[in-house]
């Protein structure tokens, strides 16, 4: 099965989605699942997993109602409030719905960039392990360390880093993110989503070459068996069509082995995640 490991859907208003500014307008509108899943027939993706991109647990409730109504949605990562001293009943209440797989939280907006170490952020990454549910990491390349502080405190907690943690394509930069991603893949508990790269290159300016010194890293360090295609949409649109990111991730693949290539386009994200 072709899994989208990473996307999302909104009603769009500006007072819950602050993070949808000037430089994003064309994400002003709703996007729903009718609005992706012909996008995904026509690349060949079965399924998806939609991620959170609210921070309130509406924003949960939202996304397990709309898989309940439309089956290509595989998984929910959705958003609890990590550092509430009742995190644990959050957690216990939505650990039951079958397509419920993981948290998230948008670390990488927070004023702190110590935002993780937070001694209630830690209780609550502590508590996901005994609900079976994993955590993503959304990052940028300065967050690095501080990530690799975090899991290494939690060897039995399954995390993955999204998008690659946005390194610097535009500009062509490869350190330090390079040096601070191979410490964090030497985790073996963190896993990587092959996503979000269109929007860290030169929006509608970008050609494959571009991206394969960050593929080579991720490749190289992660290795086949911790690496997952994901799109990113709809924010991916702002540089690219979901053909143009799925035809990225496709074309550096091409020369794997069918095996292989099927684990990145989908068997990884459905073990990772286990999705039914």
């Amino acid at each position: 099965m072709r899994i989208d490991s990473h996307q999302h859907f909104w009603r769009y208003n500006s007072d819950e989605y602050p993070w949808i500014d000037a430089s994003r307008e064309p994400l002003k509108v709703d996007y729903m699942p009718p609005d992706l899943e012909p996008l995904m027939q026509a690349t060949g993706i079965d399924g998806a997993v939609a991620v959170q991109a609210r921070q309130n647990l509406r924003e949960t409730d939202f996304l397990l109602d709309l898989a309940d109504q439309y089956d290509f949605i595989r998984g929910v990562v959705g958003w609890v409030d990590m550092r509430a001293d009742d995190v644990e009943a959050q957690l216990e209440r939505l650990a039951p719905y079958p397509r419920m797989v993981g948290v998230r939280h948008i670390v990488h907006d927070e004023a702190d960039d110590r935002f993780m170490l937070g001694g209630n952020f830690l209780r609550g990454l502590a508590k996901l392990k005994a609900c079976d549910l994993r955590y993503d990491l959304l990052l940028f390349p300065r967050h690095l360390p501080i990530a690799i502080d975090v899991v290494q405190r939690f060897p039995e907690q399954p995390f993955v880093l999204d998008h690659i943690a946005k390194p610097f394509i535009k500009d062509g930069l490869l350190e330090p993110w390079e040096r601070d991603i191979r410490k964090l893949a030497a985790f073996d508990n963190v896993w990587c989503k092959v996503s979000g790269m269109v929007t860290e290159a030169a929006w509608g300016g970008w050609t494959q070459a571009d991206y394969v010194p960050y593929l080579d890293v991720v490749f190289d360090c992660f290795g086949i068996d911790r690496l997952m295609f994901g799109s990113d949409w709809p924010v991916c649109a702002l540089s690219g069509s979901y053909s143009q990111v799925v035809g990225i991730v496709e074309t550096y693949i091409s020369a794997l082995s069918a095996d292989e290539q099927a684990k990145i386009m989908g068997g990884n994200a459905t073990s990772f995640y286990q999705l039914q």
